[in-house]
């Protein structure tokens, strides 16, 4: 969470979903990342990390094509973040979905819900190779015909294309928010 909470402080979507200018933002930012984490975690769903010498400094989560919904508890850890965060975030977020729901694809496929490194190891390759090693997972998952993701910085376009990820959709958000959509075939 730590790593997570590090790589997403200004990240565009937390920043319109959370509320950029909350005096509480740091809190609450963590409060979500923790949900998205406990997501996976009670789903017994990927969460890949990497180290460098000083520890871990990079994280992603990762669902696979036979996702699980979860347990009755994940919809209470739900129902919590949501009273934390209040219904003017809750409505954001589902302002952000369902923008996002238009990259939908009908192939099978693994998801990176999120991936992050530190912001002290930006630009090191170790993105690189968490998304290398997610790459593997998919090939290697008879379910999974490819991966989608999604990213808010325009700057992550060509960083995902180069990878081999064509561009699903384009959407605007918000006045300050875009989404684009990818996708890898196998």
């Amino acid at each position: 969470m730590d790593v997570l909470s590090d790589a997403f402080a200004n990240y565009p979507v937390m920043r319109y979903v959370i509320g950029a200018q909350t005096p509480d933002y740091g809190e609450r930012l963590r409060a979500m990342i923790s949900f998205f984490v406990m997501s996976r975690a009670y789903r017994c769903e990927e969460m890949l990390g990497i180290s460098d010498s000083r520890g871990l400094c990079g994280a992603a989560l990762v669902s696979r094509p036979d996702r699980w919904p979860g347990p009755e508890a994940l919809d209470l850890l739900r129902t919590e973040l949501w009273s934390r965060l209040g219904g003017d975030a809750r409505e954001r977020y589902d302002v952000y979905t369902a923008a996002c729901k238009q990259f939908s694809m009908e192939a099978p496929h693994m998801h990176v819900n999120v991936i992050g490194v530190c912001e002290r190891v930006r630009g090191t390759g170790l993105g690189r190779r968490l998304m290398d090693h997610i790459h593997m997972m998919s090939r290697g998952d008879a379910n999974s015909r490819g991966v989608t993701l999604t990213t808010e910085e325009a700057g992550n376009v060509p960083f995902y294309k180069h990878l081999g990820y064509r561009l699903v959709g384009h959407a605007r958000v918000a006045e300050d928010l875009e989404t684009w959509g990818f996708f890898r075939e196998n």
